[in-house]
């Protein structure tokens, strides 16, 4: 009678972490759902316009120098929920921080609010597919998973200098490889410095536009300047990369 007890009372926790389990997997992709059904049922996505932005602009900056604070929080939630949802609109709101913050302190909100919502977006994937894409594909992908892993860093930051994948694409594949939570976060961190700057000093010249003639003022030439050497980011790295190697 009391093995019978034990083996019973055995048998209880490993049902209970199974079932928990799912229920969390169900739950985080009901909120994803939501997310993205009130994003397009609401039309949210007519905000995150360079027009919105235009034509909001002054509601927007007295907004902000009111409540600074509560703008930069704002600011950052909203980016963070538009990255990890992989919902559009990301290049708006980096040029809206430049425009809101200037081009150093809009960098910096950018790069929280968007290495945030990656890194939830990277720990969804992984609790949600992981373990399945593993079970289901283990066999075929386990040296594309061997080699990731042993050059994560150079490869994300690769990723995220050279647009060859859209943003989301490489926050959900991420996910799905075992490349460590510190890793994914200092290679994103890192790799989406140059575009941040770049677009959010953008945002801040083209939000100070009243008219056609100073489109052709220094600082406007500057930002268009800045957003062509963007595309020899890559180039640059990749010959650092390999001197290091």
């Amino acid at each position: 009678m009391e093995t019978t007890t034990m083996n019973r009372d055995a048998t209880v926790p490993t049902s209970v972490p199974a079932s928990s389990s799912n229920r969390g997997k169900i739950v985080i992709l009901l909120l994803f759902a939501a997310a993205i059904g009130a994003f397009f049922y609401f039309d949210l996505g007519r905000y995150l316009s360079l027009e919105a932005l235009k034509s909001n602009r002054d509601a927007l900056l007295a907004f902000t120098d009111q409540h600074f604070a509560w703008a930069v929080a704002l600011y950052i939630a909203i980016y963070c929920v538009v990255v990890a949802v992989s919902l559009p609109g990301a290049l708006i709101l980096t040029l809206a921080g430049g425009f809101l913050f200037g081009s150093v302190l809009g960098t910096v909100l950018v790069n929280l609010g968007a290495t945030t919502g990656s890194t939830l977006a990277f720990l969804a994937a992984r609790y949600l597919l992981r373990d399945w894409v593993e079970a289901k594909f283990g066999h075929r992908i386990g040296a594309i998973q061997e080699g990731f892993s042993k050059n994560a860093f150079s490869s994300l930051m690769t990723l995220r200098l050279i647009p060859l994948f859209p943003f989301f694409i490489v926050n959900l594949v991420s996910g799905l490889t075992r490349v460590s939570l510190a890793t994914y976060v200092t290679a994103t961190a890192i790799g989406i410095i140059p575009g941040s700057f770049v677009f959010a000093y953008a945002g801040r010249q083209l939000g100070m536009i009243n008219s056609l003639k100073e489109i052709a003022s220094p600082n406007v030439l500057l930002a268009f300047t800045l957003l062509g050497l963007l595309a020899l980011v890559p180039i640059i790295y990749r010959k650092f990369a390999r001197k290091q190697t």
